[in-house]
């Protein structure tokens, strides 16, 4: 499966969450490290609510960019 993943920028590095998995988030140095991290959150998020007897949630979120004149 594929989960939308944001990534930002902060102070320290960056962070991730997916808007498909509430409380899956992940943080890291770089942005290759904070991706890698993400998949083995997302990897063990989806352990837990299998482990705890829970659907798996299905993608259902997408993201487009808007281009407007700045």
């Amino acid at each position: 499966m594929r989960y939308l993943t944001i990534i930002e920028k902060t102070k320290t590095g960056y962070s991730a969450y997916s808007p498909d998995l509430p409380g899956c988030v992940s943080t890291g140095l770089t942005y290759e490290e904070v991706e890698q991290n993400m998949r083995e959150a997302i990897e063990f998020h989806l352990d837990g609510l299998k482990l705890e007897g829970y659907k798996i949630p299905k993608p259902s979120t997408s993201s487009t960019y808007i281009e407007v004149a700045a």
